[in-house]
């Protein structure tokens, strides 16, 4: 999992409330067994003019003209601007997949589904709630000016903006130091890696009938 310290990026704002998860990623391309490729269908529906389906060419499909992301002043955002309840629906861990792929690190909102939340943190993108207030301000910033950034500070907790005003958020110590060294649930276990060859070792050793493999196993 990539870490994430201090992100400067462009902001893009998805100006409606509750966008679920079936928005974000449709249900067809959840057919997949691989955890890849599913940026080019973030929010496919809005996104494209045809519908999607996996397999498709999407460099020859039309865009939608009006979709937020299509558009050039939002080229290469990698914050995103939502409103509240965003990832409700479906329990998807696609959707996060989905926006990290396209290049997301943070999302901010004034709140998120509880199972899409948990979600971003298992996966290396961060879900940062601010006020309702302070995100309706940004929304207006965004709008106003042409490739209008923020810098997302994880250690210091602020999101900064390019006159260096702060907006603080929460974030709970175990998923903020899960966040800033990379490390998912097998990145956590791994550090472990050395205590539990050794554990392995002693329980064979007095337990030597447990590498008793079945007939034909060798075969």
């Amino acid at each position: 999992m990539e870490k994430i310290t201090i992100h400067k990026g462009i902001v893009a704002p998805m100006d409606r409330e509750n966008v679920d998860t079936d928005l974000i990623i449709p249900k067809q391309f959840l057919k997949s067994i691989k955890r890849t490729g599913f940026g080019p269908n973030l929010f496919d529906e809005l996104r494209y003019l045809d519908h999607g389906e996996p397999g498709m060419d999407n460099s020859k499909r039309k865009l939608n003209p009006d979709f937020v992301l299509n558009q050039p002043r939002y080229k290469g955002a990698s914050i995103l601007l939502a409103r509240k309840n965003f990832g409700c629906g479906s329990s998807r861990e696609h959707a996060p997949w989905a926006l990290l792929q396209y290049g997301f690190r943070a999302i901010i909102a004034p709140s998120f589904a509880d199972i899409f939340f948990n979600n971003c943190f298992k996966n290396g993108l961060l879900p940062i709630v601010l006020s309702e207030m302070e995100v309706a301000r940004l929304f207006d910033e965004v709008h106003s000016f042409n490739g209008y950034e923020l810098t997302v500070d994880l250690p210091a907790q602020v999101v900064r903006t390019g006159d260096g005003r702060n907006f603080a958020f929460d974030i709970d110590p175990f998923r903020k130091d899960c966040l800033l060294n990379g490390l998912d649930e097998i990145g956590l276990t791994l550090k472990h890696a050395e205590k539990i060859r050794a554990f392995e070792a002693e329980r064979l050793a007095s337990h030597p009938w447990l590498d008793v493999q079945p007939l034909g196993a060798r075969l």
